[in-house]
């Protein structure tokens, strides 16, 4: 019976993998934009921290239907939600101000840093989890350390919020890496 269920295993890997990836590269592209175009032109910042939770939405979205529906994946389920209703209050908070734009982005990072924590514990057998749990760790305190910002008098900008997803980057980066690595030795056993 193991054997069996070993090729879905191995499956769920790759795509897990290969969503790593995906992840890593939309969110260096998003700080790279963010650095380059971002801090110079306001509806392009305005766009870019639209489009950071919109991705995230749709990437959990995407990932937990694929990994048997939304029902079976409530952590994601939620992180869905939670960066749904993120996207609209980045949008609503763009007409306050960056610090409010700041604030909402840090409760939202506290949020789906939990979500993607408990994601991690629960994939935990597919390997390379151990990052994931740490990055919904360090997202968690990012936010904590965003809405003390927001409530400084110092305005925030987009640049504060480019290492939030440098970090996630690269965390997703060393995920698809660890999986990579675990899919080639698992071939290479003859597992495969």
């Amino acid at each position: 019976m193991e054997m069996m269920r070993q090729p879905d295993r191995l499956a769920a890997s790759r795509w897990l993998r290969n969503y790593s990836f995906a992840r890593a590269a939309f969110s260096i592209a998003w700080v790279a934009a963010a650095l380059a175009v971002g801090r110079q032109t306001p509806l392009a910042a305005a766009a870019l921290l639209v489009a950071y939770p919109a991705w995230d939405a749709i990437a959990n979205l995407v990932d937990a239907r694929r990994n048997g529906g939304l029902s079976a994946n409530r952590s994601q389920s939620l992180n869905v939600a939670a960066s749904a209703v993120t996207t609209l209050a980045v949008a609503v908070a763009l007409g306050f101000g960056p610090n409010e734009v700041l604030a909402v982005f840090g409760v939202w990072a506290i949020l789906s840093g939990l979500f993607q924590l408990l994601t991690g514990v629960r994939r935990w057998r597919m390997g390379a989890q151990w990052a994931m749990v740490l990055s919904g760790a360090q997202s968690s305190l990012a936010g904590a350390f965003m809405l003390v910002q927001a409530s400084g008098t110092k305005p925030a900008s987009i640049a504060d919020i480019a290492p939030y997803a440098a970090f996630g980057a690269f965390y997703f980066l060393v995920s698809a890496v660890s999986l990579t690595v675990s899919n080639a030795r698992q071939r290479k056993a003859g597992l495969a």
